[in-house]
């Protein structure tokens, strides 16, 4: 069966399908996978082979230095007066100055010069992008303009420039419902033989932030479940924060430098870690997070009324020895997610524990064809656009004790888990069914923690839905 769904894969998405078995050698795994299945395209076509990875692991060696790499960067850069390099690149206005300062992350520099026409031709350098660029040294220009003396001369972006999203939608009725979930975890590079069905489901469920505006997860579980990873490899228009301190500046607005903050930056946030997230000025971020995860507004000194569709996606490892009772599930989390204000806004709670960890990569990581991740993430990002909500109100009735906010949640869970599941609007009832009782479980593990913190303002209840034929 494998074959034959490898073969389908191939036949149906071409150009956009790859050997995962490839994509997930060590050799090219320094960069994010998103940026290595891009190269396995680029540079190695249909010949996706051992020849392939070495070619790869050299030229990513070359132009893409480990942290340990930098100060031999530097020096070829000084040498020969200009250097060629592959990095996540990023542009910042200042407007004080009347320039563009550019960031180049693996030689940590933060204020070097960059063409404006690089600037005007890559709107996405503002969030960050990925590409190779020729810098040049110029010292010269360090005793004008008090700055690091380099200068992007010369860019290519990495960016799934070929990307059809009618290709994705038509192609789903070429596929039964279980081949297109294992199509879907195949391409996020995990083996779908090491799950069953309602796990890969619960897998899927990590997507529905990346596919749909304003959403807020909570994920628990135990390391090396794949919950970082995801994100980080998958979805390239997502920031993470991995512990540390957060301010309100670099979440929301800069009000010193008259930056918008990373929520106004990116389709996804993902608070890792939430166990170690500290806060700057607690008081006031939490109340304008809060205000947030509402409808996606905010307002931060000079900046009035602001609106972002990032979602919210908040991560932590557990014990599984205690994840039975919900009040051991809240010592888990910080003290300013132990609010039910906070809480209630959550719309849903994937039970990572549920998941088996990914063991050795024969045994849990794909080793058939999927679609590459630089193609999935920008079909991930465009299907934000899609509305799919009058999809889960003609098909979907809420049975239960809903809240304004539940039904909200489910909806919007829904709306997601339809546009990744069925992205043609076309299903089965059994199918959609099974799909709406795994996403309405994941609001109810947050009534669940939610009864936890206040019985009587939250009594305990099991929230339902049907299909309407």
């Amino acid at each position: 069966m494998a074959g034959s769904l490898d073969e389908k894969v191939k036949s149906i998405f071409g150009m956009v399908a790859i050997n995962k078995a490839v994509a997930n050698n060590v050799a090219i795994s320094r960069v994010p996978r998103f940026i290595s299945e891009y190269l396995i395209n680029f540079k190695c076509g249909e010949s996706q082979d051992a020849e392939c990875v070495s070619r790869l692991s050299r030229y990513i060696s070359e132009l893409y230095p480990d942290p340990s790499d930098r100060e031999l960067f530097l020096s070829r850069l000084k040498e020969r007066g200009s250097l060629k390099l592959l990095d996540e690149f990023k542009v910042r206005v200042d407007l004080k100055r009347n320039t563009y300062l550019l960031e180049i992350p693996s030689l940590q520099i933060a204020d070097a010069f960059v063409n404006e026409d690089i600037v005007r031709e890559n709107a996405r350098l503002f969030s960050g992008l990925w590409g190779v660029g020729l810098l040049y040294y110029k010292p010269e220009l360090s005793r004008s303009k008090n700055r690091t003396p380099v200068v992007l001369h010369d860019y290519r972006p990495f960016q799934a420039s070929y990307v059809d999203l009618k290709l994705f939608v038509e192609s789903r009725s070429k596929f039964t419902f279980e081949e297109w979930v294992d199509l879907l975890v195949t391409s996020i590079g995990l083996n779908p033989k090491a799950y069953t069905l309602g796990q890969r489901l619960l897998l899927l469920s990590r997507l529905i932030p990346v596919a749909e505006p304003n959403v807020n997860i909570l994920e628990l579980g135990p390391r090396a479940t794949g919950k970082t990873s995801l994100y980080r490899n998958v979805a390239y228009y997502s920031r993470i924060y991995a512990g540390g301190t957060i301010t309100p500046a670099r979440l929301f607005f800069d009000a010193r430098l008259s930056v918008p903050g990373d929520l106004a930056l990116h389709d996804v946030i993902v608070f890792d870690e939430i166990s170690r997230v500290r806060l700057s000025n607690p008081d006031e971020l939490v109340a304008k997070l809060k205000d947030y995860m509402v409808d996606g507004f905010f307002e931060r000194g000079a900046l009035k009324r602001a609106h972002s569709t990032c979602s919210l996606v908040f991560l932590g490892n557990v014990d599984v020895e205690r994840i039975a009772d919900p009040s051991h599930i809240l010592e888990y989390l910080p003290s300013f997610m132990r609010d039910s204000a906070f809480l209630d806004r959550i719309h849903g709670f994937i039970p990572g524990w549920r998941l088996p960890k990914i063991m050795r990569s024969e045994e849990s990581l794909a080793s058939g064809y999927g679609l590459a991740s630089d193609y999935l993430a920008e079909v991930l990002h465009r299907l934000r656009d899609v509305a799919a909500e009058s999809v889960v109100a003609d098909h979907v009735e809420f049975v239960g004790k809903y809240t304004i906010r539940d039904e909200k949640a489910v909806k919007r869970l829904l709306s997601g888990a339809v546009k990744i599941l069925f992205p043609n609007f076309e299903f089965d009832n059994a199918e959609l069914a099974r799909v709406a009782r795994g996403i309405v479980g994941l609001r109810n593990n947050v009534s669940r923690l939610l009864t936890a913190i206040s019985p009587s303002e939250f009594p305990p209840k099991k929230l339902e839905v049907k299909v309407r034929g």
